[in-house]
């Protein structure tokens, strides 16, 4: 027994006891941490399959939501645009509606002359040189030349 004793109390023999005491709770720390590691990992792995899910299923949904919202932008912008040539088109309606503004536009298009005016017609020189290569255009009315057009385009069908 004084063998064991002594063994027991040794220097080396406590290192030795202290060392396996000390593997033991580094074994069962390590034991334990990858333990909680391992559940934190099939929690986060769940986590994130659920945040992915979410993502995908929203996706589609968002892509809906993003191009109605362009196409809706799309039809305002136009409806403005149809808005405002509806005004033009009233104000060129109230426009005609007047004598006077008619009597201007007839005589400025039409090159009519109310009874007992002269009517004169100002040629453009780059007109009166378009004039020779279709002789005879230039110097008479338009409704001249359209009717002369409807004559040659019967001509030709017989």
């Amino acid at each position: 027994m004084a063998v064991k004793d002594r063994d027991r109390f040794s220097t080396a023999t406590r290192i030795r006891l202290l060392g396996e005491q000390t593997a033991a709770r580094v074994y069962r720390s390590q034991t334990k941490r990858q333990a909680r590691r391992s559940r934190l990992t099939g929690r986060a792995a769940l986590l994130a399959l659920v945040v992915c899910s979410l993502i995908v299923a929203l996706a589609y949904p968002m892509r809906q939501y993003v191009s109605q919202r362009a196409d809706i932008a799309e039809l305002q912008r136009q409806k403005q645009q149809a808005q405002q040539r509806v005004e033009q088109l009233r104000d060129l309606k109230a426009r005609w509606q007047d004598d006077a503004y008619a009597e201007q536009q007839i005589r400025q298009r039409l090159h009519y002359v109310m009874p007992g005016e002269t009517g004169y017609v100002v040629i453009d020189p780059d007109a009166a040189r378009q004039a020779h290569t279709e002789p005879g255009s230039a110097d008479r009315p338009w409704y001249s030349n359209v009717w002369d057009g409807v004559d040659k385009a019967d001509a030709a069908d017989q």
